[in-house]
């Protein structure tokens, strides 16, 4: 029994880190990591930065998703960040949820 639990949290935490991961790369896929980095800032904020600005806002993960596919400005400073059409509103929730869990 204890090393079914075992293997049952080993699973679970193998699962989670590959989701991670496969975030991380539908990040590079969609070249986010061109301005942003998990924890320093390049053109942009990087992602734990913004995790914290935008933790616990109720509707932080909808404007998030817009930003990331309309662009926006302002809200870092002086550089726009571009729009990303070719983005879909589900990669982009995708992409929030993964920014999100980077605190």
């Amino acid at each position: 029994m204890k090393s079914a639990v075992l293997l049952a949290a080993g699973v679970l935490t193998l699962t989670l880190s590959a989701g991670a991961r496969a975030d991380q790369a539908l990040a590079q896929s969609k070249n986010c990591m061109a301005c942003h980095a998990v924890d320093k800032k390049l053109v942009g904020p990087s992602y734990k930065d913004i995790a914290k600005k935008y933790g616990g806002q109720k509707d932080a993960a909808a404007r998030l998703a817009e930003k990331i596919i309309k662009g926006g400005s302002g809200a870092w400073g002086a550089v726009p960040m571009p729009a990303n059409p070719q983005v879909t509103q589900a990669d982009a929730q995708k992409l929030v949820s993964w920014i999100m869990a980077q605190k």
